[in-house]
């Protein structure tokens, strides 16, 4: 992705964005069946962030701000993840520099709209920087680089970042063993986790501290070898906070794996972050389902999302996180594999307008 586009919008501005649209949001979804859901729908557009006890999130890129899109982002969600600008793909350059700029934005972002920062993500199994690769062989100084890098990011936004997701994806999807990677031929399958939440500890001590996987409640088996990780590095003293469960998912996800998922999920104890909410209308094969009916399936995993989330037992109700803004700047429109550019697995469509996923969060939030 390229720089981010255009300058900031004061927050009067945003909030001038934000009366347009609620006035162009009525009548913008299929109407209800339930006629007070009806009449909610003609209604003002609600502030979920006003309406969630906890934190409620969404992704961004800072390429993507622009009027039509901070106006959705600063004024609907009490939470920010950053969507790649503090990865290591974005900040470490091959020379080894390390550059700010877009993790600086969103920081800042957050900040002028009263938002959380959750940053994402420290280490991640498929980087593979150039820096890094001249060092294979030599434990020590591979150690002491793995240590400058993460001391450097996370000390940065120390103060600012609520969170961290601090090692990102760590269970292969056979559900029985543990990624490798450069960091773990370097550092040990489990010694690079535990090195990197030592050290993300030791940068920012008041930040919470995240281990986030994907799949968790399709593949039953990955999810039970992640949380038996989990509870493993916690038995030996490794600092880890809560649980990210990403949950991408397709309207063909059978009913009740959410809901399973984010009970196992809390058995640890630990704040759970449902991390990364998005449903796609895509398929891996072919399905005779028309969209109108995927769009019901589709409505109704948003809804279970959330009433499982909000299930769970309060002090463990971390943040309840949507992958994306509007359907237009979802990474299920722009990856390479992808062949439906007509997605729409978000809560609000390419012109920023609610969509009815919207309003079956708002029912929730509002105990309809």
């Amino acid at each position: 992705m390229t720089a981010a586009r255009g300058t900031r919008l004061s927050r009067r501005s945003v909030l001038t964005s934000a009366l347009a649209l609620t006035a162009c949001g009525r009548g913008a979804t299929r109407a209800s069946a339930d006629p007070a859901q009806a009449a909610a729908r003609r209604g003002p557009v609600p502030l979920l962030r006003d309406l969630a006890p906890f934190q409620i999130g969404t992704e961004i890129v800072s390429d993507d701000f622009g009027p039509g899109f901070d106006a959705v982002a600063s004024t609907q969600f009490s939470q920010i993840t950053s969507g790649y600008e503090l990865k290591m793909e974005y900040i470490l350059q091959p020379d080894g520099r390390l550059r700010f700029e877009g993790g600086d934005r969103i920081a800042a972002f957050c900040a002028a709209n009263h938002q959380a920062l959750h940053a994402h993500t420290l280490i991640w199994y498929i980087d593979n920087p150039p820096s890094f690769q001249k060092l294979e062989g030599d434990r020590k100084a591979f150690d002491a680089a793995y240590g400058r890098y993460i001391q450097a990011v996370a000390g940065r936004y120390a103060g600012q970042a609520r969170a961290w997701d601090v090692v990102n994806e760590p269970i292969n999807d056979d559900g029985e063993t543990l990624r490798e990677s450069i960091w773990t031929r370097n550092l040990g399958l489990e010694g690079h986790f535990i090195r990197a939440h030592e050290a993300a500890r030791e940068a920012d001590p008041h930040a919470l501290l995240f281990v986030n996987e994907y799949g968790l409640e399709s593949n039953p088996k990955k999810r039970a070898k992640f949380l038996n990780f989990v509870e493993a590095m916690l038995k030996r003293g490794v600092p880890i906070d809560g649980i990210g469960t990403q949950n991408h998912v397709n309207f063909e996800l059978p009913p009740g794996q959410i809901t399973a998922a984010l009970r196992d999920a809390a058995s640890l104890g630990l704040p759970v972050h449902l991390s990364e909410f998005d449903c796609s209308l895509q398929t891996d094969g072919p399905s005779l389902m028309a969209r109108p009916d995927r769009l019901k399936a589709q409505n109704r995993l948003y809804r279970e999302a959330l009433e499982a989330f909000v299930a769970l037992p309060e002090k463990q109700q971390y943040a309840f996180t949507i992958w994306g803004v509007r359907d237009k700047d979802s990474w299920l429109r722009t990856a390479t594999w992808v062949k439906d550019h007509t997605d729409a697995p978000l809560l609000f469509d390419d012109d920023a307008r609610p969509k009815e996923t919207f309003w079956t969060l708002a029912d929730v939030l509002r105990g309809r």
